[in-house]
C-alpha cells in the first residue's frame, strides 16, 4: 500500500508549487547543521513525547521534512515511509481540501513578512495555525493547532528549516476554517503581531504585571489564584485581563489564548 501511496504522490506534486519561492531562495550552508537536526530527536525525548503531539521540521531548500517525530504516523494514517520520501507532499496532502486555500494564501503571507525584517528581527520571527487534518484510511477529522518558529536561517537571512510543534485539539475549536497569526519583535523593541482576522500589523506592549497574567492564564489559573499568587485584588487582576484583551485585539480569553500562541514572552 505505501507503495501506491508514493507513486500518486510522486505523479502528483501539486502542493509543493506553492512553496516555489522559498525553494528558489539563493542558500548557503550552515556548518551546524547536523547538530541543529540532531538537537531535535534530544528536544523530542526530553519533552517526553504523548500522544496527539508532532514536531516536525520542513527543510525549505528540497521542500521535504528534515525530521518529524513517529507521532504523526498514528495520528495521520500515513506511514513514516511516505514522509520521508514526499516530505513536504504528503504532508499538505492530509490537508482538510477546504483548508488549503487558506494555508497557501498563509505562506505567502509569511513569505513576504519575513523577508521584509532586518536579519534581527528574523530571528524574532514565529507563527501559528489552527487546522485540519484528514486520517488517510478513517476519513476522521483531526483538528490540532501548530506553533512554528525559524530553526535554521542562514547567514545570508534565508529562512531554510522551520520547526513545528504540533498539538491535537481533542475538542473542535471556534473557527471553522484554517487560521493563523504571525508575530516578531522589531529592532528598537515591542512586538508585532499580525492574524487572520486583524491583517493590520499592531505593536504590542504588555506591561511587566500583564506578562505576568498571561503566563499565569496559559499556565491554567483562574483569577483568584492569579490574584493570590501575584498578592494583588481580584478587581486588579480583571482590569489586567480586560487591558490584555485589548492590546490583543481579542474578543474571549479563548481568543487571547490563541493569539499569545505566537507571542514571545
Amino acid at each position: 500500500m505505501d507503495k501506491v501511496l508514493l507513486k500518486d504522490l510522486r505523479k502528483q506534486d501539486k502542493y509543493t508549487k506553492f512553496f516555489s519561492d522559498w525553494a528558489k531562495q539563493e542558500f548557503k550552508a550552515h556548518p551546524d547543521e547536523k547538530k541543529l537536526v540532531e538537537n531535535l530527536e534530544t528536544l523530542s525525548q526530553n519533552i517526553g513525547m504523548r500522544e496527539g503531539l508532532i514536531i516536525c521540521c520542513f527543510d525549505y531548500r528540497n521542500l521535504g521534512l528534515a525530521f518529524f517525530t513517529g507521532e504523526v504516523e498514528n495520528l495521520t494514517g500515513y506511514p513514516e515511509s511516505v514522509f520521508r520520501k514526499k516530505g513536504m507532499e504528503a504532508a499538505f496532502t492530509m490537508i482538510h481540501e477546504d483548508d488549503r486555500k487558506e494555508l497557501f494564501n498563509f505562506q505567502k503571507i509569511v513569505f513576504e513578512a519575513f523577508h521584509h525584517l532586518s536579519l534581527s528581527e528574523r530571528h524574532t520571527f514565529e507563527f501559528s495555525y489552527t487546522t485540519r487534518w484528514v486520517h488517510r484510511t478513517t476519513r476522521e477529522v483531526i483538528w490540532v493547532m501548530g506553533k512554528v518558529r525559524p530553526y535554521f536561517i542562514d547567514e545570508k537571512g534565508n529562512f531554510a528549516m522551520d520547526l513545528h510543534i504540533i498539538v491535537q485539539l481533542l475538542t473542535p475549536p471556534k473557527v471553522k476554517e484554517y487560521d493563523w497569526t504571525y508575530s516578531y519583535t522589531k529592532d528598537e523593541g515591542g512586538r508585532v503581531l499580525v492574524s487572520k482576522n486583524s491583517q493590520g500589523s499592531r505593536e504590542i506592549n504588555l506591561t511587566k504585571k500583564e506578562k505576568q497574567v498571561v503566563q499565569l492564564i496559559l499556565d491554567g489559573h483562574g483569577s483568584k489564584e492569579i490574584s493570590e499568587r501575584l498578592n494583588i485584588s481580584i478587581n486588579t487582576v480583571l482590569t489586567h485581563r480586560k487591558n490584555i484583551l485589548r492590546k490583543l485585539g481579542a474578543k474571549s480569553t479563548a481568543e487571547m489564548v490563541k493569539i499569545i500562541a505566537s507571542y514571545d514572552f
